[in-house]
C-alpha cells in the first residue's frame, strides 16, 4: 500500500483459505482443502495451521469442491462447474477421469474404487474407472448430492440436500435405501473413527447431528456457531475439523460444541461496502453480508463490529451478495445472479425487491428513497421504488458497475470496461472522467468523486467543480488476486427447492472491488483481491 504512514489499514486479515470445501487428510497427515472459490487446493498442517498450496489457481483444475484420496496416494478433485473428474498422481500429474459428470460434488474412495455424486436435481450417484471406461450409474433421483462417505457396514452413505434426508447404497448397486430424516440442511456425511455419523448443517447455526445408526440408534445435535459449515474429516485420535464455504478456514469442533481455530476465517470477496450510522460495517460477501471489525494494526478507527471468525462476523447468509448499500436501519443487497433485497437487520427479516435482472452489482439509495441499481449485464441503470416497481434510468450503457448521488440529486455511473465515470443528466450519459483502468466503485465525498481503478489497483478522486484528479492510495489489493483465472459469466441456473427457497448452479463471482464513504470521512475499500477491507484517510 503506497500511502502515507497511518493513512491506510486492514479492517481485517487476509484470508488465508478462500472459502473451505472438501477436506480430506493425505497420506502425508495434513489435512487438504479444496477452495472452490480461489480454484486451488491447499494442504493444512493441523498442528501449527500452515497453509501450502497444492494445486494452484492457474492449473487445469477450474473449481474444486471436494476430494478424495485413493489408496496409491492419489488425489481424486470434483472439479463442480465445468464438470470434470481429476487425478493427481503423487508426483503431481494430471489426468481427467471424466467429463461426463454433471455438477460432481461429492466424491470418495473405496480402496482403488471410486465414487462421485452430483449437486443437481435428479443427479447421479456413479463409480468411475481412472484407467479407463463409462461410468456405472449405481443410483438416479439424487436430490442433491454432496460429501459423502462409505460407511462401517460397507454403504455409501450420502445426503439429499434439498429433502433434509441421508441415503445409503452398497457400492456394486443395489435399491438405495433412507437411513435418517428430517435433518437439518444437511451437506455432507462423515464418520468418526467409532462408527458414528455425523451430518454437517450448510445453515448460519453450524450444526452437526450425531447419529449412531449401528449402536443406539440415538440422534444429539452439536451447534457450533460456525457459520456455513461444508464438510468435515477426522484424523487418527477422532479429532473432528469442519470447514467452511461461507468463511473458509478451518476449525477443530468438540462433541460439546467447543471449537479451536487451526486456520482463521475471513473474508471470501469482499466485494460491495456500506457502511452504516454507527460506523458498522458491512459487506456482500458471496455467500452472506458480514462485518470487518479493526485489528490492532495501525491507528484506531470509528468504524466498528464485533470480532468473530478472524476478525469478521457473519450478519446474515444472503446467497451470492455482490453489492450492498444502508439507509434508514435498512441494508440492501444486489445478487450478481439477478436479485435484489432489502435485509432489516433488527428484525432479522428479508424482503425481495426484484428478480430477473442481469448481472445487477453497485447499488445506492437515491434521493427520493427508490433504490438504484447498476445492471452491468444489460448496460442499465435501473430504479426500484417503494412498491418494487422497476424503472430504467439509463440503457445502452456497456458495463455499469456502480453508482453514487452527488449533494444536487445527479446519478454517477462507473463503467469499466469504457473506463469512465458517467453522469446521468435525463437518462442521457455524459463522460465526467474517462482514460481510467476498470472504475468500479464508486462514492461522492463533499466535491469529490472518488473511485476504485482496479487496472491499474489504486483509488483516485475527481472535483466535480474543476475535473482535476489526484491518486489518493495505490497498491491496493484490489482485482483477481495473481494467479487466478478471470471469473466466470456470472450466469447460473437455479432450482427451487421447496418451501420458497431456491438452490443456485455455482459460478465463480464477478470480481467487483467496492467503496465505502465512513461516517468519519474515511473511504472504504474492499480488497477482493485478498480477502479484507481498508480504511483509506484522504
Amino acid at each position: 500500500m503506497a500511502t502515507a504512514p497511518g493513512k491506510a489499514r486492514r479492517l481485517n486479515p487476509p484470508n488465508r483459505l478462500w472459502g473451505s470445501n472438501g477436506v480430506a487428510f493425505g497420506p502425508d497427515s495434513r489435512l487438504y482443502v479444496a477452495e472452490f472459490l480461489a480454484g486451488r487446493i491447499s494442504a493444512v498442517d493441523p498442528a501449527t495451521g500452515d497453509v501450502e498450496v497444492i494445486v494452484p489457481m492457474d492449473g487445469p483444475v477450474a473449481s474444486p469442491d471436494d476430494l478424495a484420496f485413493g489408496a496409491d496416494g492419489s488425489m481424486y478433485i470434483a472439479d463442480l462447474a465445468p464438470g470434470r473428474v481429476w487425478r493427481r498422481t503423487p508426483r503431481g500429474d494430471y489426468s481427467l477421469v471424466s467429463d461426463q459428470v454433471i455438477m460432481p460434488n461429492g466424491i470418495t474412495c473405496v480402496g482403488d474404487r471410486l465414487f462421485v455424486n452430483e449437486m443437481r436435481p435428479g443427479g447421479r450417484l456413479m463409480e468411475l474407472f481412472p484407467d479407463g471406461g463409462d461410468p456405472k450409474v449405481l443410483t438416479e433421483g439424487l436430490a442433491l448430492g454432496n460429501a459423502m462417505q462409505l460407511g462401517p457396514d460397507g454403504h455409501l452413505y450420502y445426503p439429499h440436500m434439498m429433502t433434509g434426508q441421508v441415503w445409503r447404497i452398497p457400492p456394486d448397486g443395489g435399491v438405495p435405501e433412507v437411513v435418517a430424516e428430517d435433518v437439518h440442511e444437511p451437506v455432507a456425511v462423515r464418520f468418526d473413527q467409532g462408527g458414528v455419523l455425523h451430518v454437517l448443517s450448510r445453515g448460519v447455526e453450524g450444526i452437526v447431528t450425531r447419529i449412531d445408526l449401528h449402536g443406539t440408534g440415538s440422534r444429539t445435535l452439536v451447534t457450533s456457531g460456525l457459520v456455513g459449515l461444508d464438510n468435515a474429516a477426522f484424523d487418527a485420535e477422532n479429532r473432528m475439523f469442519v470447514s467452511s464455504y461461507a468463511s473458509g478456514g478451518i476449525t477443530e469442533l468438540h462433541a460439546d460444541g467447543r471449537t479451536r481455530e487451526i486456520v482463521p476465517r475471513g473474508l471470501d470477496g469482499p466485494f460491495g461496502l456500506t457502511v452504516d450510522l454507527g460506523g458498522t460495517v458491512y459487506a456482500a460477501d458471496h455467500y452472506r453480508l458480514a462485518s470487518p471489525a479493526p485489528t490492532d494494526e495501525g491507528e484506531p478507527v470509528t468504524v466498528s463490529a464485533a470480532s468473530e471468525e478472524g476478525g469478521v462476523t457473519s450478519r446474515n447468509l444472503r446467497p451470492f451478495a455482490h453489492g450492498v448499500a444502508h439507509a434508514d436501519g435498512l441494508v440492501h443487497v444486489t445478487s450478481q445472479y439477478g436479485d435484489v433485497h432489502t435485509y432489516d437487520p433488527d428484525r432479522g427479516t428479508t424482503r425481495e425487491r426484484s428478480s430477473g435482472l442481469e448481472q445487477p452489482m453497485g447499488i445506492t439509495v437515491g434521493p427520493d428513497g427508490s433504490l438504484v441499481v447498476a445492471e452491468a449485464g444489460a448496460g442499465r441503470v435501473v430504479a426500484i421504488d417503494g412498491s418494487d416497481t422497476v424503472t430504467v434510468l439509463a440503457d445502452g450503457l456497456d458495463h455499469p458497475v456502480d453508482v453514487a448521488f452527488d449533494t444536487e440529486g445527479r446519478c454517477y455511473v462507473s463503467d469499466d470496461r469504457l473506463g469512465a465515470v458517467l453522469r446521468l443528466d435525463g437518462g442521457e450519459a455524459v463522460v465526467v472522467a474517462e482514460g481510467l483502468d476498470a472504475p468500479q466503485g464508486l462514492v461522492v465525498r463533499d466535491d469529490e468523486l472518488c473511485t476504485v481503478e482496479v487496472g491499474h489497483r489504486r483509488l483516485r478522486a475527481i472535483s466535480l467543480t474543476t475535473g482535476e484528479s489526484r491518486i489518493v492510495a495505490e497498491g491496493l489489493p484490489v482485482g483477481p488476486p495473481p494467479g487466478s483465472r478471470s471469473a466466470g459469466d456470472g450466469r447460473a441456473g437455479t432450482v427451487r427447492a421447496g418451501a420458497g427457497s431456491v438452490l443456485v448452479v455455482p459460478d465463480p463471482p464477478l470480481p467487483f472491488a467496492g467503496l465505502a464513504l465512513a461516517p468519519d470521512g474515511s473511504l472504504l475499500v474492499s480488497g477482493n483481491g485478498e480477502g479484507s477491507v481498508w480504511q483509506v484517510e484522504a
